[in-house]
């Protein structure tokens, strides 16, 4: 990892801040933690994260009813 250039690291900042932003914006605005847009980046967890968000009672949909 020692031999990556500035440019190398600029573009996984890039690649990263362009996966996460709007991530954090769909579990915001879904009634989670921004932050959790983060265990996308542990490898089984985001799979689990995929599914627990598909099939739980979002807390937007909580103050609908």
């Amino acid at each position: 990892m020692g031999s990556f250039s500035i440019w190398h690291w600029l573009i996984i900042i890039f690649i990263v801040v362009l996966y996460v932003w709007p991530l954090w914006r769909i579990v915001s605005k879904a009634g989670f933690n921004g932050a959790l847009s983060l265990l996308t980046f542990i490898p089984i967890v985001n799979v689990i994260m995929f599914w627990v968000f598909a099939f739980v009672t979002w807390p937007v949909e909580k103050k609908e009813k």
